[in-house]
């Protein structure tokens, strides 16, 4: 089923040589078919799902109120089952390695929960279908991640790093584009199923994984053990504790200012539904052309002069900018501005972010449980963002506080939405430097 990684190394030790530009290849096909089917549904069907629903709703929520369930409920599950499925992907014991079950189980299921999505005829299946969708995709997230400190020597690890952040970026642009060209919300998940499926298969069938040692014994299984486990101590790990912080801030204000894009787009830039998703796949698309330019070439940058921190904080400013751009220019070529600024700053961060993260891991027997523990701290804030983003809009708007004329397209809210993303931004990217033990 797959090709063995080298029999003579073990699971735990740290890898010393580059994996072939095959694997790595198959490892940015898994990324980005799992960005896919992740950001297809959260950019545009989901919002296109709540829209309907709530047009045929008379008198039940708002279509923002309604996706702020859908979106804050899903990412919830995925906070949760991201370090668990890790947890319980370090003690797997299979022949094909510890990772691949997990990847094939995700996404099959995860196929599955796009398929049950496209028949979704109310709110309550589209939550359980966006639920079933994170659990499943978690799970594959999971697995593919910890490949990178399994298989990948630190020196080589921003490069890698800046390949998976690439397919994280054209990832978003494929699930959106199958979005505006599939011409149904039912055929877009569907699209999307077939998708993440067949970008897996390569990585699943030449995953080098390492199977855990024969003579290797496991702890008996004890659930509370590894909720336990869930914790690592700022005291003993500042340096963990730190790098979990200062992503968590800059995801929050990456993930406040994006959640609400398209709705940004029809109601604050007066386009309508065909014209804003074409317009979203426009943005998405500079966005990643950016992305494409700058990531590879600063994550090998970062390893030739073996330095990450100053690139994580200058790409976390520049995420901020971005943000800020949009809440002062709130027209169409702000957008656009704000579209290459963030795409030069957040491909850089995930790329070199991701590299200074596997490098304070507190251990080796537990890759994957620690990466689904810093993991949470990019998915919290999608719990967290929509509530923020939704309320401030909804005060608003119950206050009178939106002022949008024919020739300002001003809107109160969306400013402060903005700003606030813009601060969160600058936070993180200073705390950085609180980090001692990567250059």
């Amino acid at each position: 089923m797959t090709t063995p990684a080298p029999a003579l190394r073990s699971a735990f030790d740290e890898p010393t040589t580059t994996p072939p530009v095959r694997w790595t290849l198959s490892l940015v096909l898994l990324n980005l078919g799992i960005m896919a089917a992740w950001f297809g549904p959260i950019q545009v069907l989901l919002a296109q799902q709540a829209e309907d629903m709530a047009a045929a709703e008379v008198g039940g929520p708002s279509k923002e109120v309604l996706l702020a369930v859908v979106l804050l409920t899903g990412a919830t599950v995925s906070m949760v089952c991201n370090p668990v499925w890790g947890a319980f992907s370090d003690r797997t014991t299979s022949r094909f390695g510890r990772r691949v079950p997990w990847v094939v189980g995700g996404t099959v299921t995860g196929a599955a929960a796009l398929v049950l999505l496209s028949w979704a005829d109310g709110p309550v299946w589209l939550v359980l279908g966006w639920c079933l969708a994170q659990l499943a995709l978690n799970a594959a997230w999971a697995g593919g991640t910890a490949a990178v400190p399994d298989q990948v020597p630190v020196p080589r690890r921003g490069l890698v790093g800046g390949l998976i952040a690439i397919a994280g970026t054209v990832g978003v642009l494929l699930g959106i584009k199958i979005a505006e060209l599939t011409g149904s919300i039912a055929q877009g998940y569907l699209v999307t199923a077939v998708t993440v499926l067949v970008l897996a298969v390569p990585w699943i069938l030449g995953s080098r994984d390492v199977p855990l040692p024969r003579d290797h014994v496991l702890p008996p299984f004890d659930a509370r053990a590894m909720l336990r486990s869930f914790w690592v101590s700022p005291r003993e790990h500042p340096d963990f504790a730190w790098a979990w912080l200062t992503r968590l801030l800059v995801n929050l204000g990456n993930w406040i200012a994006l959640n609400y894009l398209y709705y940004f787009l029809t109601d604050g830039l007066g386009f309508g539904a065909d014209d804003a998703t074409g317009r979203l796949g426009l943005l998405v698309l500079l966005y990643g052309a950016t992305t494409v330019a700058t990531t590879v070439l600063v994550g090998w940058w970062s390893d030739r002069i073996g330095r990450r921190k100053v690139f994580v904080v200058w790409s976390g400013i520049l995420i901020g900018v971005s943000s800020l751009v949009l809440g002062v220019a709130q027209t169409w070529t702000g957008a656009v501005v704000a579209a290459v600024v963030l795409g030069a700053g957040f491909g850089i961060y995930q790329a070199v972010d991701f590299a200074l993260i596997t490098q304070v891991l507190p251990s080796a027997e537990g890759r994957a449980k620690d990466l689904g523990v810093i993991n949470i701290a990019a998915t919290l804030p999608q719990v967290l963002a929509p509530a923020i983003a939704g309320l401030v809009l909804e005060v608003v708007r119950r206050s009178g506080g939106s002022v949008i004329t024919e020739g300002d397209s001003w809107s109160l809210g969306y400013g402060i939405v903005y700003a606030v993303g813009f601060v969160l931004c600058l936070v993180g990217s200073v705390l950085v430097t609180r980090i001692r033990s990567v250059a």
